[in-house]
Order: C-alpha cells, then sequence, then structure tokens
C-alpha cells in the first residue's frame, strides 16, 4: 500500500525550508560602503539618520529599504541656455559633480524619490539658473576672455541653490560655449578686421622706419660730404678740381688726334700699356 506521509511531509518540510530562506533574506539587509538606506515600515518613512554600511536587522515583509549612493554623482548637462549682458544667445555644456548628503535623504525620498529624479528635478534646473545669473553679469565675447569669472559666479549660485536641498556640490566644469550663428558671423568678421588692421600699421611702421633710415644716410651723407669740401678748401682749389675730374672719370685714357692732313690718332691706354711692359 502506498505511504502518502512521506511526500506531504517532505513538501511541508521544503515550503518551511523556502520560507525560512525568505524571511532570512527579508530580516536581513546589507548596505556596501558608499551605500545608505531610508527605511520604511508599512510605508511610513522613518525619521531620523539614514541606515550606514554594514549589517541591519529589519522586519520582514512590512519593511522596505530605499537604497541611495552616497558617493560624488558627476552628470553632464547639455543645452544650458542664457542671455548676456549685451543680449546674446549663450548655449553652453557643464559637468556637475555632486554628492548627496545622508542627513538629508529622508527629504529627498519624500520630494523626489530616486537619484535619477535628484538629476532631473534638482541639478538640471538649478544649473539652467546658475547659469542665466552667472551668463548676464557678462558680455558674449567675455564668456570666452572671462571663463573664470563666468565660472566663478555660476559655482557661488549652483553651490547655494543646491545646497537647500541637501546636495553638495563638489565640482564644476565649464566644457563648451556656443553662440547664435549670426552673432558667431560678427565676431568671426571683428576678428579678421582686427588682423587687417593690425598689418596695416605693421607695414605703415616699416615704411616709416625704412623712410628714417634713408634720412638719416642722406643726413650722414652730407655730413660727410661738408666735411670733405671743407678739408678740400682748405687745401686749395686744385685738389677740389682734382677730386671732381676723379669723381666723373670712366677710367679710360682719352685718344689724341693731330691737327694735320694725315690725321693720327693715339690710342692713351695703349701708350701706358706699352709702357708698363
Amino acid at each position: 500500500m502506498l505511504n502518502v506521509e512521506n511526500p506531504i511531509k517532505i513538501g511541508i518540510a521544503a515550503l518551511l525550508g523556502l520560507f525560512g530562506i525568505v524571511m532570512l533574506r527579508s530580516t536581513f539587509l546589507i548596505l556596501q560602503p558608499g551605500e545608505a538606506g531610508v527605511l520604511q515600515v508599512l510605508g511610513s518613512v522613518r525619521e531620523g539618520e539614514p541606515m550606514r554600511e554594514g549589517l541591519h536587522i529589519i522586519l520582514p515583509f512590512v519593511s522596505k529599504v530605499n537604497k541611495y549612493d552616497i558617493r560624488v554623482q558627476k552628470h553632464q548637462i547639455n543645452g544650458l541656455t542664457a542671455a548676456s549682458k549685451d543680449l546674446q544667445d549663450i548655449t553652453a555644456e557643464v559637468v556637475v559633480n555632486y554628492q548627496v548628503q545622508p542627513s538629508e535623504l529622508v527629504n529627498i525620498l519624500r520630494d523626489v524619490g530616486t537619484l535619477d529624479n535628484v538629476k532631473e528635478k534638482y541639478v538640471e534646473p538649478q544649473a539652467q539658473e546658475a547659469f542665466k545669473i552667472a551668463s548676464a553679469k557678462l558680455k558674449a565675447e567675455e564668456s570666452v576672455t572671462k571663463r573664470e569669472e563666468l565660472m566663478e559666479t555660476f559655482n557661488g549660485s549652483i553651490i547655494e541653490r543646491l545646497q537647500k536641498f541637501g546636495i553638495r556640490v563638489v565640482a564644476t566644469a565649464l566644457v563648451d560655449v556656443d553662440f547664435s550663428p549670426e552673432f558667431s558671423k560678427s565676431v568671426e568678421e571683428k576678428q579678421i578686421a582686427e588682423q587687417k588692421a593690425q598689418k596695416a600699421k605693421y607695414i605703415a611702421q616699416e615704411a616709416e622706419q625704412e623712410a628714417q633710415a634713408m634720412i638719416n644716410r642722406a643726413k650722414g651723407k652730407a655730413e660727410a660730404n661738408r666735411l670733405e669740401a671743407e678739408s678740400l678748401k682748405a687745401q686749395g682749389s686744385e685738389l677740389v678740381i682734382q677730386k671732381l675730374f676723379l669723381e666723373s672719370w670712366d677710367g679710360k685714357l682719352p685718344l689724341v688726334m693731330s691737327g694735320n692732313e694725315d690725321t693720327l690718332l693715339l690710342d692713351m691706354n695703349k701708350l701706358v700699356d706699352s709702357d708698363k711692359r
């Protein structure tokens, strides 16, 4: 005869064992380093400090622990828009490194829930407002030339704003700044005009220096001629005539012609050469 009691006992034992495992898993909770938890019992949030890393015992089935990563989070925000002091449209891309404060996790859970919601509902909107404040203090071009000043204002504003929600800003970085196509074109045209003006100024300075050099050379030559003339004058008029002759002479001796009918043409250069031989 088949004994049906053994399978039933085995089934009951298996169920009890499974229930015990579930109870243990639901009773004991381990939070890893960098994690914190907010406990809810029957849907009600437990006030006070959140649960920190380590082993915790909770009531099974009626308790729930909302885990949060309390390490530094990096969030890159694209498409921040604002108007500059001279009413030009500016678009920016920034990086915000932030950390949720464990003491504020209860309020964060009640207000926005998860960490993803912290980004969307806290970090991004406050970054947008902080960028508007920073951009309004500078002209569009100064957003590039005075980048440090822009980020200093941005940092001060976003730190103050996020601190109200229990979020600590660790660091920020301005990745990129862009302008409207019209303004970018005007900046490019201005740079080209400045380059042309600089080149024209350089050419003018170079011409002025060359002209001054020519004047100085002319003055020097005139002074040398004056001193030489005074020297020759002091030595007599013959030396002056000789100097003028030598300056105009091409280095060739003249041809000599006789005055009779039988014309005689003498080449003085050849005569001088024969005498030398």
